[in-house]
């Protein structure tokens, strides 16, 4: 009988992608790697549940849903998220962080200072620098003048970031803008005494993400289904987006598309099959078995 792996998302670990299992195996995702599988046929993509406990009721999940959680567990998952801002007692010292995704495409953001950069590879940010440091309020009121004052925004939608990737500008480039916006954000008003201006020092995940050279994506993964297939090689890892080289050219999937499905291995013939539903794009071993691939 083939053996079924449900996938519980990607990660990044010391700059590295991979992706979970449930039962805490991991696939790492090196560039030219084969990444081939199967959705279970006639399965459901079923809830992944909150803050570390299962979905009680295993509800079914739509494919196309980013979240991949029932609307109970959703709710469950923001009450106790700094990042819907549900969180105001959170003892520990922030980051507040300054996020380059294209040119334009600067958003603030903030991250507990003991995760490191992990907040900014998870987001896909090419380049960032830090800002200031302090209590969790005063993160969130220096987030709050940036938005009012320069109109920088705290999201980036993944499809405006995906558009870009493949065409972006050199690393100085990318690097001065961070640098300008910067400038003007340490000289506003209304920063609380709590938070530490940072300088700035621009770190740049172009390399780590694999961007460079990168070929324009012809396609993008929509949502995957029962009995669908897909195979290909990696190109890139930005984020939770695997750029994948394929049979029909390089096609964009969002891990977060897969959490929840059950996976299994597939032939050889279909390393390169794509039977999923994508949006084109237009363009100017022996042992134990670590995981699905």
């Amino acid at each position: 009988m083939t053996q079924a792996w449900r996938c519980a998302g990607l990660r990044w670990a010391d700059a590295e992608p991979v992706l979970l299992w449930e039962g805490g195996r991991g696939s790492a995702l090196p560039r030219g790697k084969k990444v081939a599988f199967g959705v279970v046929t006639g399965g459901v993509r079923t809830c992944v549940g909150a803050r570390g406990h299962g979905c009680p009721t295993r509800a079914g999940v739509s494919g196309r849903s980013t979240g991949a959680r029932c609307e109970e567990c959703a709710r469950l998952d923001r009450a106790h998220s700094v990042a819907a801002d549900t969180i105001a007692d959170d003892p520990r010292p922030y980051h507040v962080y300054l996020a380059w995704f294209g040119p334009g495409m600067v958003k603030v953001g903030i991250t507990a200072v003991e995760r490191g950069d992990a907040r900014l590879l998870e987001q896909g940010a090419v380049c960032f620098s830090w800002l200031g440091r302090g209590p969790l309020m005063a993160a969130r009121r220096v987030e709050e003048v940036l938005r009012a004052a320069l109109g920088v925004p705290d999201r980036i939608p993944y499809a405006d970031k995906r558009v870009v990737r493949s065409a972006l500008p050199e690393a100085g480039e990318r690097a001065a803008e961070v640098a300008e916006l910067h400038g003007r954000a340490v000289v506003l008003d209304g920063w609380p005494e709590s938070l530490e201006r940072m300088p700035c020092r621009t770190v740049d995940h172009a390399e780590v993400f694999g961007l460079d050279e990168l070929p324009g994506a012809d396609g993008v993964v929509t949502e995957l289904v029962a009995g669908g297939v897909v195979g290909g090689a990696v190109v890139a890892v930005a984020g939770p987006d695997l750029h994948l080289a394929t049979g029909r050219g390089v096609v964009v999937l969002d891990t977060r598309l897969v959490t929840g499905w059950e996976l299994v291995a597939v032939e050889a013939g279909e390393q390169d099959v794509l039977g999923v539903p994508v949006r084109e794009l237009r363009r100017g071993g022996g042992g134990v078995q670590g995981g699905l691939f």
